[in-house]
């Protein structure tokens, strides 16, 4: 079984059910496990790799307006790696490369690979793919075990929260516009012991509008700009600084505000979502954060 997988998510499913030895191909995002990083990439990305959130918007939806892709496939790198199975999806056009432009260039390949694609919109969801792709590389026992480790996982924070108060919380998908934390996203503030706010489980983020988020005035504030490392959702946090709604908010000015490495936790449907929760439990009921993964968000001066 020769394994290509253009979803940074589907590459950490693949390694966390022992199956890395069979992935021959990945993208220019697959940066966890470390030992992804050493494998033939095969996309690249028009995105600006240092803009700002209101530049990568802009950019984003010039793109989508005249027809563009976001993302190119190496075609002929595709051939020579010769996959018996190509991991891809269609949830989003922002995220990876398009599932019309694999599908397209699967057609020319020796040996006709399965092309599946992988849309998970909630926790269970994922807990399904994970069984999925054990499955369709033959190793259909290691899907269970993997989830049965995960269900454990969430089942000891949902105790550890259970009887607490839930505050409110809003997590930003993205800062300039603002948007809405969609899909996976609202289940895991919920498993965090919090109630989302401004959320939208298991569908797209929304654009927000600002006067919605000071009328709804948040206990809880957790910025996860898509894509996003630590370092950049800090900055994108900070450039809110100008925003009066932003600074107004109650969250803000109580020090429960929190940027949080999106990129590889919020915005990744795979195993790490456990850590995702865990880390929102903790920015929820103000306990010790890891400094590489979070970091409060200071009021502006």
């Amino acid at each position: 079984m020769r394994i290509v997988s253009l979803l940074p998510s589907a590459t950490e499913i693949v390694y966390a059910l022992g199956l890395g030895d069979l992935l021959v191909g990945v993208t220019h995002e697959c940066d966890f496990p470390e030992a992804a990083r050493a494998l033939p990439v095969l996309t690249s990305s028009t995105l600006p790799s240092a803009g700002s959130s209101a530049e990568i918007d802009r950019h984003v939806r010039r793109s989508l307006h005249a027809g563009s892709s976001l993302y190119a496939l190496d075609a002929e790198l595709l051939e020579r790696l010769a996959p018996d199975l190509i991991l891809t999806q269609e949830l989003c056009v922002v995220c990876a490369v398009s599932y019309e432009i694999v599908a397209s260039a699967a057609k020319r390949l020796r040996g006709d690979p399965r092309v599946i694609s992988l849309e998970p919109s909630s926790l269970e969801d994922v807990y399904a793919t994970i069984e999925t792709v054990a499955a369709l590389a033959g190793e259909e026992s290691r899907g269970p075990t993997l989830v049965a480790q995960l269900r454990n996982r969430a089942a000891a924070l949902a105790q550890r929260v259970q009887g607490r108060p839930r505050p409110r919380a809003l997590v930003l998908e993205w800062t300039d516009p603002p948007m809405s934390g969609g899909h996976w996203t609202p289940g895991l503030v919920e498993l965090a012991g919090a109630a989302p706010v401004l959320a939208d489980p298991g569908a797209n983020s929304r654009v927000l509008e600002w006067d919605a988020i000071a009328s709804a005035d948040p206990d809880v504030i957790l910025v996860a700009p898509c894509g996003f490392d630590l370092a950049r959702a800090q900055t994108a946090a900070g450039e809110l600084a100008a925003i009066p709604q932003w600074r107004g908010l109650r969250a803000l000015r109580e020090g429960r505000a929190y940027a949080i490495d999106g990129n590889a936790f919020v915005n990744r449907p795979g195993p790490r979502l456990l850590d995702t929760a865990e880390i929102f439990a903790g920015a929820v009921f103000g306990e010790p954060l890891d400094a590489a993964h979070a970091a409060p968000i200071r009021q502006p001066a």
